[in-house]
């Protein structure tokens, strides 16, 4: 089995987000203020959890099946591969992703602005790379929020993932977003990445031909781990924005 082995404390400035972005506000409480340390793996690193198929259930990676009935919005399709630094698939990777419903709300105590909360979505899925690299969930299209960072802040649509290998220490979480979203502009978390063609590879593409008539949108977007070519990570202060 193939896993994920880039630890989270490499970092290239050019492509990811410095920890403190001044103009993200809340990064200010949360950013390290002293430098960090390598610490050794434990037994309980070491020893779990197995991450695999077996902890994937069958609708886990359909987020519009996962309830009674349907969730309300645009049905949509979100695929791509995750791949290394020379254009390898990374297979057997468990994948979670996160994301507000298509009011724009998640299922959240924290989440109270007044916005419809769907029952039958929660916004949470998880699956597993095959053999190729290649990774599909079936969800509905998040809606913009407010956030209170600075006046008139709204988030641009955008859904979470989070990718582990061997254990919950090696963990690489990020945010994929739409095209040619008119946010993108005033939102300090997107402008965070340094270099504007990192900002675009956080950006996925309208896929036509994998769109499946009569039932969903597809959009296409692969997770390149490292190099000169890699998705632009979230650094310690990960938080649910």
């Amino acid at each position: 089995m193939t896993h994920l082995i880039l630890p989270r404390y490499v970092r290239d400035d050019g492509v990811h987000p410095p920890l403190n972005s001044p103009d993200y506000r809340s990064s200010a409480l949360r950013y390290p203020k002293k430098p960090l340390q390598l610490l050794p793996h434990g037994l309980t690193e070491i020893t779990g959890p197995a991450l695999g198929h077996q902890q994937v259930g069958e609708l886990d990676n359909d987020l519009t099946r996962q309830h009674e009935a349907e969730p309300i919005g645009q049905r949509i399709i979100v695929q791509g591969r995750v791949l290394d630094s020379d254009g390898r698939s990374v297979p057997d990777t468990l994948i979670e992703l996160w994301q507000a419903n298509a009011g724009g709300r998640y299922r959240h105590v924290r989440d109270t602005w007044p916005a419809p909360l769907d029952p039958n979505f929660t916004g949470v899925g998880r699956t597993v790379t095959d053999s190729e690299g290649r990774f599909r969930f079936v969800t509905i299209k998040p809606g913009a929020y407010p956030w209170k960072n600075h006046h008139n802040a709204w988030r641009p649509a955008h859904i979470h993932f989070s990718l582990f290998g061997r254990a919950f220490t090696q963990r690489l979480v990020t945010q994929m977003y739409f095209p040619e979203d008119p946010l993108f502009g005033q939102d300090p978390i997107f402008k965070s990445v340094p270099d504007p063609k990192g900002r675009q590879r956080m950006i996925c593409q309208f896929d036509l031909d994998s769109t499946e008539p009569e039932w969903a949108l597809t959009y296409t977007w692969d997770i390149v781990l490292r190099g000169t070519q890699a998705t632009p990570f979230e650094g310690d202060d990960n938080n649910d924005d």
